[in-house]
């Protein structure tokens, strides 16, 4: 079979970052044939959530660490049961290089039988037992395969990390384990040399760069691409790639444009999500990071995602956005946690470590009913991820504006460009971007 190709965003993904996942998978399963499949490293906002259930667009799927697993590496050789006659393995292992998997009837493993067991087994039942010394190989061959089986074979769940195993496996004097799935069921047989050389994953990131936001064990998987629209902080990859960074609003952009110049029309789902990634990350081309790329691929788009059958047939560009906007808005119906977790980034400059988390409100006024489980949650944060500080972004996407929450702001913070207020926040006017317009602020401060 055609080895996947994971198209998949950052942790705590936003709304471009799973739309760029699934335009682009497939852009390269029409364009290049490929098996792509889209992916996500973790849990969607509500605002993404809303916009695949407008779309009926199913979620990508979930996949938080990309290390090989033992079901890339087994292979279901056949069985036979530990009252079938030795015969019964003598013939599979005949087949299959040396080794027959005993299995009980529940499905569970029994144990292996391979040349060398079988050879200990006739070998010691010959010799020093007089009573069967002259017994002909085949009556030898018709005894229970349980008499002659390594019943202490090691056993590896098949969705478990292989690295977690490798010390464990080089100690034993074995070429062949047995994998099981969760319920302790016979998956089938792993080599030693295939474990600790197993299949890489393929994968292509899209909407970062950068390894502290990255899909868990990325570097133990094959990266292929990156598509981004972010500052450069990218991994260490093995062999060149191709890396796309574009000074753009979205990285959604980017995927419209490639289908573009593919010379292909995207489905109007397909290009309904593209588009509200679009709205999501440029703010309705509110944000300073909007481009004319951006406004250019939304027209593009909007011609193939509110015509013919789509599930947006109806809609305008304006109604689209505003409701793509306001799905993601609000602090009321969200647990604090969520808020300050759902859409955080961290950065690393001087040493310091920190977080900036964003959240989307039509009336900034909501901040200070929530202000007192906001901070605690925003310190837990901070603790649970070892970091020096943190911040919440709570931007207005109605008047293009921002409250900070700042939990243990570095001293250099005084000199911040945003009046405070009495119950500790700042007051950022006209700040809605963390990327263009709120990091390279802190990242100046603390540079200095």
């Amino acid at each position: 079979m055609e080895k996947i190709t994971y198209v998949i965003g950052h942790v705590n993904p936003d709304t471009d970052s799973i739309a760029s996942a699934i335009g682009y998978a497939w852009l390269l399963r029409e364009r290049d044939g490929m098996n792509a499949v889209a992916a996500r490293a973790g849990s969607m906002n509500q605002q993404t959530s809303w916009v695949l259930d407008r779309l009926n667009l199913d979620a990508p799927c979930l996949l938080t660490d990309v290390s090989p697993r033992f079901e890339s590496v087994a292979r279901r050789m056949d069985t036979t049961s530990p009252d079938k006659p030795l015969r019964d393995a003598w013939d599979i292992a005949s087949r299959t290089g040396g080794v027959a998997a005993i299995v009980n009837e529940d499905g569970t493993p029994y144990g292996l039988i391979t040349g060398l067991t079988l050879f200990s087994f006739l070998a010691e039942l010959v010799g020093p037992n007089p009573e069967r010394e002259k017994m002909r190989i085949a009556e030898l061959l018709e005894l229970p395969c349980l008499e002659a089986a390594d019943t202490g074979v090691p056993q590896f769940k098949a969705g478990s990390r292989i690295r977690d195993a490798v010390n464990r496996i080089l100690r034993q004097e074995r070429n062949y384990f047995i994998v099981v799935d969760e319920e302790g069921q016979y998956v089938g047989l792993s080599r030693q040399r295939d474990i600790l050389n197993p299949p890489r994953l393929q994968i292509v990131l899209v909407d970062h760069n950068e390894p502290e936001q990255a899909v868990g064990a990325l570097e133990e998987a094959e990266l292929l691409e990156i598509i981004d629209h972010h500052r450069l902080g990218n991994p260490f990859t093995r062999a060149p790639i191709r890396f796309t960074t574009e000074v753009v609003g979205s990285t959604s952009t980017i995927i419209a444009e490639r289908i573009l110049e593919a010379g292909l029309s995207a489905p109007a789902e397909i290009a309904g999500v593209l588009l509200a990634g679009i709205f999501s990350d440029t703010l309705f081309f509110t944000s300073p990071t909007t481009t004319e790329r951006d406004k250019k691929a939304a027209e593009r788009l909007g011609r193939w995602a509110f015509s013919g059958h789509s599930p947006l047939k109806g809609e305008t560009s304006e109604s689209y956005g505003d409701t793509v906007l306001k799905a993601g808005a609000g602090l009321s119906t969200r647990d604090p946690d969520e808020i300050v977790t759902t859409d955080t980034k961290t950065y690393v400059s001087g040493g310091i470590n920190f977080g900036i988390a964003q959240a989307e409100v039509t009336n900034l006024m909501q901040v200070d009913k929530h202000l007192d489980e906001l901070k605690k949650a925003l310190e837990r944060l901070r603790k649970n991820r070892g970091l020096d500080f943190a911040i919440l972004m709570v931007t207005d996407v109605v008047q293009g504006s921002s409250r900070l929450i700042i939990i243990n702001p570095p001293p250099m913070f005084d000199d911040l460009p945003y009046p405070g207020s009495s119950d500790g926040t700042r007051f950022a006017k006209g700040v809605v971007s963390r990327k263009k317009q709120l990091l390279p602020t802190i990242l100046s401060l603390l540079e200095s």
